[in-house]
């Protein structure tokens, strides 16, 4: 295969072209197959006759994760969607791929970067058919110019010499002739000059009138466009307030999974709180839920479809006495049992009211990556991503619970009730937190008074990936985080594409699930409000293999008599038996109950299910705390200063620390100041991978701190990978030794 392949290395801009080996699913193999890369794009086709008509998948390298499995074998994923894992003959073979995509790779970044860079002017340009004639007119002009320049200069010059001859000179009337002469030239060409440049001018005035003529109006076509998509959008939103006000009462209580139904609208808080009523429910499972979700990771295949088979199963309740939320054994449950440790505080500096409309600046951002949108602080509260992922274990204390239980059924129960906790802030919180630099980290040491620990590590920045690692009473937790988005105008969907994991150490059941779509609703006009929607499968592996579970997101609508924030699953057992049932909602609570028996068909069963009892209770947040960006306890302690931590320590980042404190505009020049030395530090290291091509040396890639990236067991895909702890991170905290951290603040 080497003898085929061909590297124009002469080209500024990296291409190869050749066959090799590519790992596809319906065949369980590697396949011959020709690969092209150009443009920042990997392509591959079944031979190099398919170039000119059919492309069989590619991946824009921009945001693409390349890493080597093995001396010939490397692995190319777009952020989680689609990986291709590709077998080279030989190591060098590999090894120039491998090169040549990292170079592929930073020039797209590059190429990405600059045009994020450019502003309004793009929108407004001038048509190349009208540049083409204006450069044309006026290049004869500056032509012009520069010939009469040069006659000045000649003609002065030779003015001043027979002035210097004149004052030294006998024959002054012959020396007085040719001073007369050269002054008379100098004369001449001054007035060619100056006629020039009234010519130039007038012209470059003639087409700046018309260049401004048009400008103003595109800009005026623009500001009527943006006009009317926020008129459309009022009228939307009374459109939907008046079929709030006038629906009828619908027949069903099926809600629709039409994206369209899903935009309205929040309740007022407290109206999503589960009704008496909501024990009963009827669920579709879907059955490719019964193979490893995490083969969702999108691992490249060729011909072959997802299976859409689903089954339905119809859950009643033997009583309709469920427990109240008031029931004294649900809420102690849930009840944080703290130890006495250092005072910590309860609030952070209140909010500054600087009115920002966020239409204005994501109205020129539609269609790109939220996490590539350069937004200012004001859209922000004073948290990184990685302390937001650390809120996810506010509500820790269900795996603890969840580590006593010896049914590893009830045991999923309690893990499915903390996944569903995690969304619990999001019913109030619209800040964005702070995007990480790369190699930014973040600890939070709890063991005092909540029993767990952790540390989170930013280990990519195209695309932006965070990993995190948290150990508590009998379990620890793992995930590696990160997203893609759709701004579609009048809402922004965050689709998170990580994987998390739970372990308990007792049992060694293992957990493996991925988050649902977030989406944000009123970007144009009203009130900022969130909803999670979507289907969740958490697939038991290592000893707890064959164990699931299946959670719905209902999605928002006012179409429907079901309770808004809905949250209903199921858990089943080894032989697809539903063993217990949940219910409940994201913002305030969920219960679960045990299957007593079980009736009806294979295809539709009815699983009868006892008393319902709760097992998780949102811990509501102080009434005054939309002053200080509806944080919670736990969030406002996250940012709090604490002595020896690591450098690369989000709690020590100055824009981030700036904001706390109310200096917004500081912190927006500080955001500035530490982005563009990320883009400097990272155009270092381009650099330097480009000179070690050039000279045919291997170049080692940024490698994260505290983390490693290792092949993920639980993950069907094959060759697929995860970002997991070294372990090294706490033993390097109480050395005190922090000489492995970059220099990112």
């Amino acid at each position: 295969m080497a003898d085929n392949q061909v590297k124009a290395s002469s080209s500024s801009e990296p291409e190869m072209k050749g066959w090799l080996l590519k790992w596809t699913n319906y065949l369980k193999g590697y396949q011959r197959r020709w690969f092209v890369l150009s443009n920042g794009v990997l392509s591959y086709y079944r031979n190099q006759a398919e170039m000119a008509h059919t492309c069989r998948g590619t991946i824009s390298l921009h945001g693409a994760l390349i890493h080597t499995v093995d001396s010939c074998t490397f692995a190319i994923a777009n952020g989680g969607t689609q990986t291709f894992h590709i077998k080279a003959a030989n190591e060098v073979e590999r090894q120039s791929w491998v090169t040549a995509l990292e170079l592929a790779k930073a020039k797209a970044i590059r190429a990405m970067e600059s045009e994020d860079e450019e502003d309004d002017a793009d929108a407004l340009s001038i048509p190349n058919e009208d540049m083409d004639t204006v450069l044309r007119d006026l290049s004869p002009r500056l032509e012009n110019l520069k010939t009469c320049y040069e006659l000045i200069s000649k003609h002065g010059t030779a003015l001043q010499r027979a002035l210097t001859d004149l004052e030294s000179g006998d024959d002054l009337a012959n020396r007085s002739k040719i001073v007369s002469e050269r002054a008379t030239l100098f004369r001449i060409s001054s007035n060619a000059m100056i006629n020039a440049c009234n010519d130039y001018l007038i012209t470059a005035q003639n087409q700046g009138h018309k260049w401004s003529k048009m400008m103003q109006h595109k800009r005026d076509q623009r500001q009527h466009l943006e006009e009317m998509v926020e008129q459309l959008a009022r009228q939307h939103s009374h459109l939907e307030q008046a079929a709030h006000r006038c629906r009828p009462n619908p027949v069903t209580s099926a809600t629709s999974d039409d994206e369209d139904n899903e935009f309205y609208d929040a309740q007022e808080d407290g109206a999503s709180i589960a009704s008496q009523g909501d024990s009963s429910f009827i669920l579709k499972i879907p059955r490719s839920s019964k193979r490893n979700s995490n083969d969702a990771t999108g691992s490249s295949s060729e011909g072959e479809e997802p299976k859409s088979e689903t089954q339905q199963v119809l859950v009643v309740t033997e009583s309709d006495t469920k427990k109240t939320m008031d029931d004294t054994d649900s809420i102690k449950l849930t009840t944080v049992q703290k130890t006495p440790g250092r005072k910590r505080r309860s609030k952070v500096p209140e909010k500054p009211n600087y009115p920002l409309n966020l239409w204005s600046i994501m109205k020129n951002c539609i269609g790109k990556d939220l996490s590539k949108i350069p937004m200012p602080v004001n859209f922000n509260e004073p948290l990184s991503m990685l302390q937001r992922l650390t809120e996810d274990y506010e509500y820790a204390d269900l795996l603890d619970m969840a580590a006593e239980c010896d049914d590893p059924c009830e045991q999923l129960a309690y893990v499915a009730a903390f996944t569903i906790s995690s969304y619990s802030t999001s019913s109030n919180r619209t800040g964005k937190p702070f995007n990480p630099l790369l190699g930014e980290t973040f600890e939070c040491d709890r063991m005092d008074d909540l029993g767990w620990r952790c540390v989170a590590e930013q280990v990519s920045h195209h695309p932006p990936m965070a990993a995190i690692h948290c150990e508590g009473r009998g379990w620890s937790c793992w995930q590696e985080f990160t997203m893609t988005s759709k701004f579609r105008g009048k809402y922004l969907q965050v689709i998170p594409l990580g994987t998390a994991y739970v372990e308990f150490k007792k049992s060694g059941n293992r957990y493996g699930w991925r988050k649902v779509t977030t989406t944000i609703h009123n970007i144009i006009v009203g009130k900022l409000w969130i909803d999670n929607h979507g289907d969740m499968d958490i697939i038991g592996t290592n000893k707890a293999k064959g164990i699931n579970c299946h959670l719905k997101y209902i999605p928002y609508s006012y179409f429907t008599r079901e309770t808004q924030r809905k949250v209903k699953g199921v858990i089943m057992n080894q032989d697809s038996q539903v063993k217990w049932v949940l219910s409940g909602t994201w913002d305030n609570k969920i219960e679960i109950a045990h299957v007593i028996s079980t009736s009806g068909s294979a295809d539709s069963p009815v699983y009868k299910t006892g008393n319902y009892k709760t097992i998780w209770v949102r811990r509501m947040p102080p009434s005054d705390s939309d002053k200080y960006y509806n944080f919670t306890e736990l969030a406002c302690q996250l940012n709090e200063i604490e002595p020896g931590v690591a450098p690369t320590d989000s709690r020590l980042r100055s824009d981030q620390r700036l904001m706390e404190d109310g200096r917004w505009e500081e912190s927006n020049a500080e955001k500035m100041r530490l982005e563009k030395k990320q883009r400097t530090t990272r155009h270092q290291r381009e650099a330097e991978a480009e000179t070690a091509a050039a000279e045919g040396r291997p170049f080692t890639p940024y490698e994260p701190v505290w983390f490693v990236k290792a092949k993920d067991e639980d993950n069907p895909a094959y060759d697929a990978f995860i970002h997991v702890t070294r372990g090294t991170y706490w033993d390097a905290k109480q050395k005190q030794d922090w000489s492995q951290c970059p220099e990112i603040f």
